[in-house]
C-alpha cells in the first residue's frame, strides 16, 4: 500500500519570501508577478521533490486572531503589505486552483494553526507530513512523522527540521521551541519575551531547566543576579509570550485530511494563467504549449488558386492578406497571398503575384480599397519586391488593438475568436512552433490563407461599428493608420551603423574588461570565474566575509540588487558591478548590433510594435533601439556608431521636455503645476520648494532628487513601497513624502479621486485622444486587485496621452517635411524623442520647424517644450 504523504504550505510566508527574494517583475499588462513567479517555482520544486498524495496551502484569514485577546499588540510592529505584493495574492490563489491544490483559511486563526491542526490529524492517521514555511515557529510541529521545511535565503533553498536536526542545532526538543520563544520573544510577531534574554541564553536555561514553567518555578537557582531579576520581573510576560508562540493544534478546521488529495494540475487553467502572467519558461518546464491552442473544426470552403493573374479577380473593395512565415518581415519571404471580394475567394501563389505586372498595378492603385491585417507588415514586405501597397483603408489588427489594447493578439485567429466570428486555426497550430515551423503543401496553405481573408471580411463591419461607438474612429483613421505608413518608411529606411566604430568600441570594452578583471582578482586574492555566481559567492561571502543577504537553490545570491546593497562594504563590489555592465554592453549591444546590420544596406532596420502596449506607446525590436543603456559612459558611446547615411549630413534629435508631467498638469488642472510650466520653472525644484517649504535657493540636490522621484512616481502610480525602494528611505518616510506632495498639488489629488470614480462607472479610462484601457478589476471586491486597478486608472491617461502626442507629432513632422520639400528623414522614435538625419544646409530650417511642429502637436493648458541637438552621430545629438 502506498504511503500517504501530506504537504502543508504556509501561503502567506512563501508569498512574502518570493516577493522579497525576486526583483519586481511585470507582465505586459503592468501587473507585478515576482511573488507569483517565485511561488510557482517553489510549488513545482515541492511537487517534484516530495511527490505528495495530499496537499493544502493555508492562508491567514485576517489581521486579528484569538491571540489578540491575549495581547492586543500581537504582530503590531509589522509594516503594511506592499501593494505590489497585495495585488498578486489573487493570482496566487488562482494558481493554486489551476494546480488542483486545496487552499484554506479560517476566521480568527492563523495559517500556522491550520497547519498545526492538520499535521497532527494526519500524523495520527499514519500520514507522512511535510510542512513548508519561512517561519521557524512551525519547527515546534516537528516529530518522527512531521518534517518542517524552513525556507532560507532565496526561493527554493529549504532547511529541513526533524527532531534530530533541532537537537543538533539547538540541543532542544521540538516542544522546547515554544519555551525558547517564551523567553527570547519574537520581534517579527511583536512577542515581547523577557528583555535581555536572547537565543543563546534561552537555550542554556532550557537545557538546565527543561521548560519555561520549571525555570520560573526554580528562578532562585538561576546564576547571575541580573538575569534572575529579569526572569522574576517579567514572569507573566514570559508565560504570555509562550502562549502566543504556541500553535493551536485543535482549531475548528472543517477540512478532512483524506479529502485534500493532490491529483495534478488542470492543464487548461495552468496554460491560461501562465499565458496571462507571461510565464513562458514555466510553460516550457511543464512541457506545455504556451499558445494553449485547441482543435478547431472548420466549415467547408471553396476557393480558386490563381496562377495567371488578371484584372477580373479584383474589385473596388478587397480583403487582402499577405503571408510570411517569419515574424521579422524585413528578412522573411512572402509565401502567399489571399484575396476575397465580390468576385470570389482567391489564393495567389507568391511568385505568380510578385512577378505579375497586373498584380503590381492593382496593389499600387489607391482607388482599389484594401482591408489588410497589419498594414505596416504588408507594406514593408511588398516594398522588398518593389511594390508599394496603396489604397489600404482598414487594418484589422490595428482596429482590434485600439478597441481593447489589453487583449493579447497573437494572430488573426485570436481576433476572430475574441469577437466571436468565424472559427479559424491559429498560425501556431497550423505552421508549428519554433524550429518545427514548416510550410505545408500548396493546397493546404491556400485554404488557410483564404480563410484569413474571409475572416477579415466578417470582422471589418463589426470592428468599424465598435470604433464609432467608442468615439475612436478618428484615433484609428487619423492617427494610427497614417502612423503605420510613417513607421513603414522609417523601418525600410533604417539607420546607418558605422561597423568599424562598433568593432573598435568592442575592442575598447574588451580591454577595459581585462583591466577590471585583473583588479577584481587582485582584491579577491585569487583568480576565479567572475561570471559564475557560485564561485563569486564563495569569494564574497566566505573568503571576504561579506554579509550574505540572500541565498538561492545553488548557493549565495549575487544578483545586482544584492551587490548594490553591499557596495559600501568592500571595494570589489563596484568593480564587479561595472564588469557585469560592460559585459552586457559587449554581448547585447556591441555584438548584438553587429549581427543585425543588413548586409546590403549597412543599416539596422528595427521593427516598431504598434499594437502591443496597453498605453499606446511604441516598442522596438530586432534590435531594440529604444533601450540602449545611457547611464554608463560606455553605453552612451554606443550611439557614436549611429551616423547619417549620406556625406555632409547630420543626426538631428528633438525630444519633449517632461511631457508626462505636462500632461498631468493639463489633465489634473492643478493651478500650481500649470503656472510652474507656464513660467518655465524647473518643475523638480518647484516641487521640492512646495514639499519641503523652502525657497528656491535652499533646495538641495538631495531634495530635488526626492522631488523628481515623486513627480515621475506619481505619473507611474508609485506606492510608498516603490518610492522607498527607489530612494533608499523607509516606507513611512516615503508615505509622508507622497502625502506632502498631494497636499501641495490638490488638483492632482482631485484628479486621482475623480479618475478612479469615473473608471468604476465606465469600466475604462481614456487618453486625450480617446484611446481606452479597460480596467474590469476596478470594481473587484478583492482589495488588492482593486488597488492595482486604481493605480492603473490614474497613470494610463497620462502615459497614453503622452504616447498619442508624440505619434501625432510624427505624422505632423512627416507632412511638414513633405510640404517644405525637405530631404530630411525621420529615422527613429525613442520614447519622447524623434531622431532625424538631415543635410547640413537644412539645419537652420529644422531648428525652427521641428520645435514648432512638435510643440503644436496637441494643444494643452500648458506649453509643450521641445529641446533639440545635432551632430555627426546620434551620440553628438544631445
Amino acid at each position: 500500500m502506498e504511503q500517504k504523504k501530506l504537504v502543508l504550505i504556509d501561503g502567506n510566508s512563501i508569498a512574502y519570501r518570493a516577493f522579497f527574494a525576486l526583483p519586481l517583475l511585470n507582465n505586459d499588462k503592468g501587473i507585478h508577478t515576482n511573488a507569483v513567479y517565485g511561488f510557482t517555482m517553489m510549488l513545482m520544486k515541492i511537487i517534484e521533490d516530495e511527490k505528495p498524495t495530499h496537499m493544502l496551502v493555508a492562508f491567514d484569514a485576517g489581521k486579528t486572531t484569538f491571540r489578540h485577546k491575549t495581547f492586543g499588540e500581537y504582530k503590531g510592529g509589522r509594516q503594511k503589505t506592499p501593494p505590489e505584493l497585495s495585488e498578486q495574492f489573487p493570482y496566487i490563489r488562482e494558481l493554486l486552483d489551476a494546480y488542483g491544490i486545496k487552499r484554506y483559511e479560517l476566521e480568527n486563526y492563523e495559517a500556522d494553526d491550520i497547519i498545526g491542526t492538520l499535521s497532527l490529524t494526519a500524523e495520527q492517521d499514519g500520514y507522512e507530513v511535510k510542512v513548508i514555511s519561512g517561519d521557524k515557529d512551525l519547527t515546534q510541529l516537528s516529530s518522527e512523522k512531521v518534517t518542517v521545511g524552513i525556507t532560507r535565503k532565496g526561493i527554493t533553498d529549504i532547511e529541513e527540521y526533524t527532531p534530530r536536526h533541532i537537537m543538533e542545532k539547538y540541543g532542544l526538543t521540538p516542544e522546547q521551541i515554544i519555551d525558547m520563544k517564551g523567553l527570547m520573544g519574537d520581534p517579527s510577531d511583536n512577542i515581547p519575551g523577557v528583555p535581555g534574554v536572547g537565543e543563546k541564553t534561552a537555550i542554556k536555561l532550557l537545557k538546565e531547566f527543561s521548560t519555561l514553567e520549571d525555570l520560573l518555578a526554580s528562578v532562585e537557582q538561576v546564576s547571575g543576579n541580573k538575569l534572575k531579576e529579569k526572569l522574576a520581573e517579567f514572569k507573566d510576560q514570559a508565560i504570555m509570550s509562550k502562549e502566543l508562540a504556541t500553535i493551536e493544534r485543535h482549531a475548528p478546521v472543517e477540512v478532512e485530511v483524506d479529502n485534500i488529495l493532490y491529483e495534478g494540475y488542470i492543464r487548461d487553467k495552468i496554460v491560461s494563467l501562465f499565458k496571462e502572467l507571461g510565464f513562458n519558461t514555466l510553460l516550457d518546464k511543464l512541457g506545455e504549449d504556451p499558445s494553449g491552442t485547441e482543435e478547431v473544426v472548420l466549415e467547408d470552403l471553396e476557393f480558386e488558386t490563381v496562377d495567371q493573374i488578371t484584372d477580373d479577380i479584383f474589385a473596388d473593395e478587397n480583403y487582402f492578406y499577405v503571408e510570411m512565415l517569419d515574424d521579422n518581415y524585413h528578412y522573411a519571404e512572402v509565401i502567399g497571398f489571399s484575396l476575397v471580394n465580390e468576385k470570389g475567394y482567391f489564393y495567389l501563389p507568391a511568385d505568380a503575384a510578385i512577378q505579375s505586372v497586373t498584380f503590381k498595378k492593382w496593389a499600387e492603385d489607391a482607388t482599389k480599397k484594401k482591408t489588410v491585417y497589419d498594414v505596416k507588415r504588408s507594406e514593408v514586405s511588398l516594398r522588398r519586391h518593389a511594390i508599394h501597397l496603396k489604397g489600404v483603408d482598414f487594418d484589422i489588427l490595428m482596429a482590434a488593438y485600439i478597441i481593447n489594447p489589453s487583449e493579447t493578439i497573437e494572430d488573426l485567429a485570436s481576433i476572430a475568436k475574441y469577437f466571436g466570428v468565424r472559427k479559424m486555426q491559429s498560425d501556431e497550430s497550423f505552421y508549428g512552433k519554433g524550429a518545427k515551423r514548416s510550410i505545408p503543401e500548396s493546397s493546404v496553405l491556400a485554404e488557410h490563407l483564404v480563410r484569413k481573408s474571409v475572416a477579415m471580411s466578417d470582422l471589418k463591419l463589426l470592428l468599424e461599428e465598435e470604433l464609432y461607438k467608442n468615439e475612436q474612429y478618428e484615433l484609428f483613421a487619423d492617427l494610427e493608420m497614417p502612423l503605420s505608413l510613417i513607421l513603414a518608411d522609417m523601418e525600410s529606411c533604417g539607420i546607418k551603423v558605422d561597423e568599424e566604430r562598433l568593432q573598435k568600441m568592442g575592442g575598447e570594452i574588451h580591454d577595459r574588461l581585462l583591466e577590471i578583471e585583473a583588479k577584481i582578482y587582485e582584491l579577491a586574492g585569487e583568480m576565479f570565474n567572475i561570471n559564475s555566481p557560485k564561485q563569486l559567492g564563495v569569494i564574497l561571502f566566505e573568503k571576504l566575509n561579506l554579509p550574505a543577504l540572500k541565498k538561492t537553490k545553488t548557493g549565495y545570491s549575487t544578483s545586482a540588487d544584492v551587490l548594490e546593497k553591499l557596495a559600501e562594504d568592500h571595494e570589489i563590489i563596484e568593480y564587479i558591478l561595472h564588469y557585469r555592465q560592460l559585459g552586457k554592453l559587449q554581448s547585447t549591444y556591441i555584438e548584438g548590433l553587429l549581427k543585425v546590420i543588413h548586409p546590403k544596406t549597412g543599416k539596422v532596420h528595427t521593427r516598431y510594435q504598434q499594437t502591443l502596449t496597453t498605453t499606446g506607446r511604441l516598442s522596438s525590436i530586432d534590435p531594440n533601439l529604444q533601450n540602449i543603456p545611457i547611464r554608463l559612459e560606455e553605453g552612451r558611446k554606443i550611439r557614436q556608431a549611429f551616423i547619417p547615411s549620406e556625406p555632409g549630413w547630420v543626426i538631428f534629435a528633438a525630444d519633449y521636455s517632461q511631457i508626462e508631467l505636462r500632461v498631468l498638469a493639463d489633465i489634473s488642472e492643478d493651478e500650481k503645476l500649470i503656472q510652474a510650466f507656464k513660467d518655465d520653472l524647473d518643475i523638480h525644484t518647484k516641487t521640492a520648494m512646495e514639499v519641503f517649504h523652502v525657497a528656491a535657493e535652499d533646495v538641495t540636490s538631495n531634495m530635488r532628487r526626492h522631488a523628481k522621484a515623486v513627480n515621475f512616481g506619481i505619473v507611474y502610480g508609485i506606492s510608498d513601497y516603490g518610492l522607498s525602494q527607489s530612494l533608499g528611505i523607509t516606507r513611512k518616510e516615503a508615505g509622508k513624502f507622497i502625502e506632502r506632495y498631494l497636499d501641495s498639488y490638490p488638483g492632482v489629488r482631485e484628479y486621482m479621486d475623480t479618475i478612479i470614480h469615473s473608471a468604476k462607472q465606465k469600466g475604462y479610462v481614456s487618453t486625450l485622444l480617446h484611446r481606452r484601457r479597460y480596467i474590469p478589476e476596478i470594481t473587484s471586491r478583492n482589495f488588492n486587485l482593486r488597488s492595482f486597478a486604481e493605480r492603473t486608472a490614474m497613470n494610463t491617461p497620462i502615459q497614453g496621452s503622452a504616447a498619442d502626442i508624440i505619434k501625432k507629432a510624427m505624422i505632423d513632422m512627416a507632412e511638414a517635411l513633405k510640404d517644405k520639400d525637405l530631404k530630411t528623414r525621420l529615422l527613429l522614435q525613442v520614447h519622447d524623442e524623434l531622431i532625424f538625419e538631415a543635410p547640413e544646409e537644412e539645419l537652420e530650417t529644422l531648428k525652427k520647424l521641428v520645435p514648432l511642429v512638435m510643440e503644436q502637436a496637441l494643444e494643452l493648458k500648458v506649453p509643450l517644450k521641445v529641446d533639440y541637438a545635432y551632430g555627426p552621430s546620434w551620440f553628438d545629438a544631445k
